[in-house]
């Protein structure tokens, strides 16, 4: 490959999606430093939010991103998140969201709307392939877990920097409950728990995850990572525990990754 190709590769810019129960958005990533180019782009999650629905709007926003001056050539693969599990396109869960995705081959469903490659990746698998691309575990060998906390716990188990897909970590039956009823943001808010309180909880689960894996690094992800001087300093853990540094652009910064390494876009 010639010197050009090779910094065409590290160049390379690629449109990224992330579905959300709330929200759907997206943005155009350079893929060199995993900063979007340009302001990321938003529409409502449509209620209900049925397969056909949602495609038509990750139609219209892959629509607008390509519109922009400088966005991917039209025939780019596009890269998206989605909250279950997602295996050889198709998705075998629905814990949050609506249960007619089960079975759903969604890389052929946003394909054909697309008109477009597309492929889609388990929402916080793209959050720890981008922290560890480009955030908080740049740099580090082992094992990573990257801990997402919102409306249920996702986890993304990365080793030597590669991801091993679907690790379902917040759905590990801790005191008879599952994790993720107990110890979520959501069930923080539910309960009405100090930060205090919820650290008790936090505490519990990541020490089991711990005992189980022995990770070298903990990252914690999700809409409270930026409250994480509320709890983390409560926790006592032998792993070392740090908040994500992408933030709500993690998704699509990771979907964009996952597929430009599946089609050879950088290196």
């Amino acid at each position: 490959m010639s010197k050009k190709d090779e910094k065409s590769k590290n160049h390379a810019q690629v449109i990224g999606i992330d579905i959300g129960g709330t929200g759907i958005k997206g943005g155009i990533v350079n893929l060199k430093d995993g900063e979007l180019v340009g302001e990321r782009f938003r529409i409502p999650t449509p209620q209900p939010a049925t397969p056909e629905a949602v495609a038509e709007v990750v139609a219209q926003i892959v629509e607008e991103l390509s519109s922009r001056k400088g966005a991917p050539a039209k025939d780019t693969p596009v890269g998206v998140t989605f909250p279950g599990i997602i295996q050889h396109g198709v998705c075998w869960s629905a814990a949050n969201v609506d249960k007619s995705w089960i079975g759903t081959d969604i890389d052929a469903l946003f394909t054909e709307h697309l008109g477009r490659p597309v492929e889609v990746v388990n929402d916080a698998d793209a959050a720890g392939i981008a922290e560890a691309r480009y955030g908080a575990g740049k740099g580090v060998d082992g094992t990573v877990l990257v801990i997402t906390l919102g409306t249920g716990i996702g986890s993304a188990f990365i080793f030597n920097g590669r991801l091993v897909p679907n690790a379902e970590l917040g759905h590990l039956e801790i005191d008879g409950h599952d994790a993720e009823s107990k110890a979520s943001a959501v069930a923080r808010e539910r309960d009405g728990l100090s930060w205090e309180e919820y650290s008790v909880l936090l505490q519990r689960y990541f020490s089991h995850v711990e005992f189980l894996f022995s990770p070298e690094l903990f990252i914690v992800g999700g809409g409270i990572s930026k409250r994480a001087d509320e709890y983390l300093p409560h926790m006592k853990l032998r792993t070392k525990i740090v908040p994500a540094e992408l933030k709500n652009e993690a998704g699509i910064v990771g979907a964009a990754l996952q597929i430009a390494l599946q089609h050879k876009l950088t290196k």
